[in-house]
């Protein structure tokens, strides 16, 4: 545990569960959009639910869906600012079942050509835990860069990846790959050191199997 763990996060407050985690979480989720939402659907379970209002939850979760950090000081009026740009946003609670961390959410996401369903937790301190991307389960703390392939699941999939990042001496930190069956569809999620450079996406295109790549950046404060 490093001394900003133990400290918490800048951020507005009053909680770092709560509202900086909580604005990580929504933070994200515009991330793995790729553009501002036209729609959220925010579906709120355990103490996530029962404070979301008196903390401030909801408020930092639409501020991360606008793109805000945990500290910007707009965070208090994201609603609002929400409702200015036109974006629909509604609150529902949900039971995520008795695994669930009680701070915990599911985000359904509409943009003008993007989809999104992101369910992540806030586990303390301000950081998060991102547990499923559109349905299948990932392990995602956002303490370095990531990157998100939508794909088709083929054989000789991660060697073709893995080779790529090698060519560019870009070293990895973890993969792991969740499929709906095999040969369907798959998300693939890598951890890196440091940055992928500016031209490894073009590189990716040319392999067929992939629908979708997303880089997300380390989580603000990491």
């Amino acid at each position: 545990m490093s001394i900003f763990e133990i400290i918490g996060p800048s951020m507005i407050g009053p909680s770092s569960s709560h509202t900086a985690g909580a604005c990580r979480m929504g933070w994200a989720a515009f991330h793995l959009l790729g553009e501002v939402p036209r729609s959220a659907r925010i579906q709120l379970h355990g103490s996530f639910l029962a404070t979301g209002d008196g903390h401030g939850t909801k408020e930092a979760l639409v501020a991360g869906l606008l793109g805000m950090v945990p500290d910007d000081e707009r965070l208090i009026h994201a609603r609002e600012m929400a409702q200015q740009q036109g974006i629909e946003v509604a609150f529902e609670p949900i039971d995520l079942g008795p695994q669930a961390h009680p701070n915990s959410a599911r985000i359904i996401l509409k943009g003008a050509t993007q989809t999104l369903t992101l369910t992540a937790a806030s586990i303390g301190g301000g950081s998060i835990s991102l547990e499923e991307i559109d349905g299948l389960p990932v392990s995602i703390p956002g303490t370095l860069e990531v990157l998100v392939f939508w794909h088709h699941d083929t054989s000789g999939f991660l060697a073709r990846i893995t080779a790529v990042l090698a060519c560019v001496q870009v070293n990895v930190a973890s993969i792991r790959t969740s499929r709906v069956e095999r040969g369907e569809n798959a998300i693939t999620v890598i951890e890196i050191d440091g940055h992928l450079p500016e031209e490894v996406p073009n590189l990716f295109r040319k392999i067929p199997a992939i629908e979708r790549l997303v880089i997300l950046p380390p989580l603000p404060g990491f």
